[in-house]
């Protein structure tokens, strides 16, 4: 297995790791009541109106990219200065995404350590040793137009296994899994996590039953918000790591975008500045972007396009990696990427 060469992580300024607690608090009631009003405002009064209302889920779906932002500083320790209220809140926001605050939190935090590595290597590597391009593009393409999504969603049913069941897959990972796997099992079957996450998983079934309820003989309406959502989280989650170097953890792409989009996103489209620096909170990451003189490797759109061009063979990553080893061992300091 190939040594993981993780990039350095460049020190913080004092004082820039200030969390922006007020403003998250209005952004986390801005997408409260969005959620509330599509799954049970929209049809319990709205939509007995007139079905002309049904058009709001388009602006509404504006908001799926950065609901899922907001539950990423959650995550990252970064919505609040108090952990307890962190949790919290993320716990309240992951039940209107639809998966548990743990479940996303722990696989995300395992994202940040195994990126680009081997174990993790991307979306869309493959080895064309041990799969066909054609099985590839199935396994690629359903996994960004809609795989992550329910991947999310669905990978909480583990959790209500038989205790006895469940425990024991799990210390089967830890005994033969591969690294990932084994730091995922000994997170996931902490007593406390599993106990929350289950609770976490029956408020979910009861907030998107009961919204179901709501919508009746409107059930389209749900089916089509919970589509766009699936669409949108599933792909633009790998646009900002697709073609990116392997065994470079802390690496990632700087996107171009106006600015006041790239305030919607919570400036998600800093994301190497973001991987080098996970501790610092999303309105400094543009700050840290100018100060270490970093660059914009193209724009999010041509990014979110250049993605649709399928998996890429293993050894084309493994010798870009190859090509910014030789660029910095011959200029002496470290490749672009």
């Amino acid at each position: 297995m190939a040594k993981i060469q993780a990039a350095m992580l460049r020190p913080v300024s004092p004082g820039i790791v200030s969390v922006p607690q007020n403003l998250n608090f209005s952004l986390a009631a801005i997408q409260f009541f969005a959620n509330v009003l599509q799954f049970f405002i929209l049809p319990h009064y709205l939509l007995q109106k007139s079905m002309h209302w049904s058009l709001v889920v388009i602006p509404l779906a504006v908001l799926n990219n950065p609901f899922w932002a907001l539950i990423h500083e959650a995550i990252h320790d970064l919505f609040n200065s108090s952990s307890r209220t962190n949790v919290a809140a993320g716990r309240l926001l992951s039940l209107f995404f639809g998966s548990p605050f743990h479940v996303l939190r722990l696989t995300h935090l395992s994202h940040h350590k195994f990126n680009r590595s081997p174990l993790e290597k991307g979306t869309e590597v493959y080895d064309p040793t041990r799969s066909s391009k054609l099985r590839a593009n199935f396994v690629y393409f359903f996994y960004i137009f809609c795989g992550l999504y329910l991947l999310e969603v669905f990978s909480t049913l583990i959790f209500f296994l038989p205790t006895a069941s469940f425990y024991r897959l799990g210390r089967g990972l830890v005994d033969h899994g591969n690294a990932q796997e084994k730091w995922l099992a000994n997170k996931f079957m902490d007593a406390k996590t599993v106990s929350e996450i289950r609770i976490d998983g029956i408020a979910i079934l009861l907030i998107f039953g009961l919204s179901a309820f709501c919508y009746g003989m409107h059930w389209r309406v749900l089916v089509s918000i919970l589509v766009i959502r699936m669409f949108l989280i599933s792909f633009m989650d790998n646009v900002y790591h697709y073609g990116s170097t392997l065994n470079i953890t802390a690496s990632g792409h700087n996107l171009r975008l106006p600015r006041v989009l790239s305030v919607l996103i919570l400036n998600f489209n800093f994301h190497r500045v973001h991987h080098r620096n996970p501790a610092v909170p999303w309105p400094k990451l543009p700050e840290l972007f100018a100060k270490h003189a970093d660059s914009f490797d193209r724009g999010l759109l041509t990014a979110a396009v250049n993605q649709l061009g399928g998996p890429i063979p293993l050894s084309e990553l493994m010798y870009a990696r190859d090509a910014n080893r030789k660029v910095k061992n011959s200029h002496g300091c470290n490749a672009s990427y």
